[in-house]
């Protein structure tokens, strides 16, 4: 069944794995398997994947939310604010997280081996647990490349190193938090033609919040480049959505985002209204494939989608199920 996961070439592949999923998760997950009950919702009851029930994200918090009997190799955590509780994604196959992030990667960047990788991901190199980390310190490895490595506050030394390799037509991967590029442009005006800026989201505190296109603009002015490119992912998942600009995201054959009505949690919204954005994400075998998670979004015709927003406290409505 993994196997497939990584195979899926068709929106047919897609539904018959995503159904096969679903009765795995049911029978051998209790969190989820419980929350289904309370639905009333039976494996033999749903035939499309629009039927399936998500598990509120807010579940990782409070429950140890596992497919699997096997061993937990890594624990994944949120960052959190101060007092607040993490959520926690118990990894018992670490090996499924690098074939998905891996394959995503290569999926829309092509080989990694190509690339300079540097990363300006201060807040979440000061803690552990953070599934980031790990995915970013991994293609830093698999770049084969010893220019490639992590930056904490010593940005100074990151734009040096930036604008060398740009000159040199080297391509080049930058990888950070949104405060953490401001701080970088507002040190030196860039010129790079060879480097793709990637954002992970996030002024955790640091900064004022600015809507993405304020930040990208700023960051395009500041880089000298066209477009802005971003990852959509979190803690609770293992596969990552990309967008190479414009706030338009895609997903590898293995993820899919649904929306969710925000006054009926169980109703999916047609495309291009916006809504709760659901995640299937077929890579998380072994805790559970299908979350609702606390972002507001919308999806296009061709798959694609936006993030528009948060849910306010990020209080779901439209579920009464959450204090399970």
């Amino acid at each position: 069944m993994q196997e497939s996961i990584f195979n899926i070439q068709s929106d047919n592949d897609f539904k018959q794995v995503a159904l096969e999923v679903f009765k795995h998760q049911f029978k051998n997950n209790k969190v989820y398997r419980s929350f289904c009950d309370l639905l009333y919702i039976h494996p033999s009851d749903v035939s499309t994947v629009k039927e399936i029930p998500f598990l509120p994200i807010q579940f990782f918090k409070s429950r140890k939310v596992l497919s699997s009997l096997d061993e937990v190799q890594e624990t994944f955590t949120s960052s959190g604010t101060t007092g607040s509780t993490t959520s926690n994604h118990f990894v018992t196959d670490i090996n499924l997280y690098k074939e998905s992030y891996l394959k995503g990667f290569a999926h829309f960047y092509g080989n990694i081996e190509d690339y300079v990788v540097l990363a300006l991901l201060p807040n979440y190199l000061e803690r552990k647990g953070s599934s980031l980390v790990f995915m970013v310190d991994d293609l830093i490895t698999k770049s084969k490349n010893s220019e490639s490595g992590f930056y904490l506050n010593n940005i100074e030394e990151l734009a040096k190193k930036l604008t060398e390799l740009d000159q040199k037509r080297q391509k080049v991967l930058l990888i950070g938090v949104s405060f953490a590029l401001l701080d970088l442009v507002e040190l030196q005006q860039f010129n790079l033609k060879n480097t793709i800026i990637m954002e992970t989201g996030g002024m955790k505190g640091r900064r004022k919040e600015l809507i993405r296109e304020e930040l990208h603009q700023l960051l395009k002015n500041g880089f000298n480049v066209d477009k802005i490119h971003s990852e959509y992912g979190m803690t609770e998942l293992l596969s990552q959505g990309y967008s190479n600009g414009n706030g338009i995201f895609k997903t590898p054959p293995w993820m899919k985002i649904l929306i969710r009505d925000t006054e009926d949690a169980l109703t999916i919204q047609p495309v291009k209204k916006n809504g709760g954005i659901n995640v299937i994400d077929l890579a998380n075998y072994n805790s559970c494939s299908f979350i609702a998670t606390q972002d507001l979004g919308k999806v296009h015709k061709n798959g694609t989608f936006e993030i528009v927003g948060r849910f306010d406290n990020s209080d779901i409505r439209g579920c009464n199920l959450m204090v399970l």
